[in-house]
């Protein structure tokens, strides 16, 4: 049984079950392997291709999904990123529940924290949320050793799903854990709690 205390961990991607619902809220973690950035329009796309049984081109199991839209550069017949800050994730609140049940990609990585129903569905499938630190779109690129496919670029370049080869990608803060702990919901509590002990006063 694992202590109190906070861990740093380096997970190699992917991504086990078992891995993925060892990190609790507060560890540091990152990413050494495959990265999927992933947004809105490649949500909606992955689901639909879920309800009508396709195939995508891309394996999603264990693979951690990044809510960012990268910023690339064309170089010698392939693409280099040199920008790729987070998105904030809670526009992907609508489809992630359905993304981590269906093709199980355990760890999400974003902004600003997702909701009740992504907590739900981190329950079940074993999985984490962390936040990548905003304002580091620089660092993020630097942790970008190679582009491995893009697909789905009729969605526009930041909405495409892009597939990254990374080393040493965060560090990451998890927020959300597979227990049902979320940071955000618990500064949400605290803050109403505080604005109702205002109001009384």
């Amino acid at each position: 049984m694992r202590s109190s205390e906070m861990a740093e961990v380096n997970l190699r991607t992917p991504v086990s079950q078992e891995e993925s619902s060892a990190l609790r809220v507060g560890d540091i973690v990152s990413f050494s392997g495959e990265l999927l950035f992933c947004r809105d329009k490649a949500h909606v796309r992955l689901l639909d291709f879920a309800h009508r049984q396709r195939p995508i081109p891309v394996r999603m199991e264990g693979i951690p999904i990044y809510h960012a839209g990268p910023v690339v550069r064309g170089q010698d017949r392939s693409w280099r990123i040199i920008a790729a800050g987070p998105t904030t994730s809670f526009r992907m609140e609508e489809y992630e529940a359905h993304i981590l049940r269906y093709y199980r990609p355990r760890i999400i990585v974003g902004k600003g924290g997702m909701g009740k129903r992504t907590s739900e569905a981190l329950v079940d499938t074993g999985g984490a949320y962390a936040v990548f630190p905003g304002g580091a779109a620089l660092l993020a690129a630097r942790r970008i050793k190679e582009v491995i496919g893009v697909y789905w670029i009729d969605l526009g370049i930041p909405d495409a799903l892009w597939h990254a080869r990374v080393e040493e990608f965060g560090p990451c803060i998890v927020t959300m854990d597979s227990t049902g702990g979320s940071l955000h919901e618990k500064i949400n509590s605290e803050s109403l709690g505080r604005l109702r002990d205002l109001l009384s006063s």
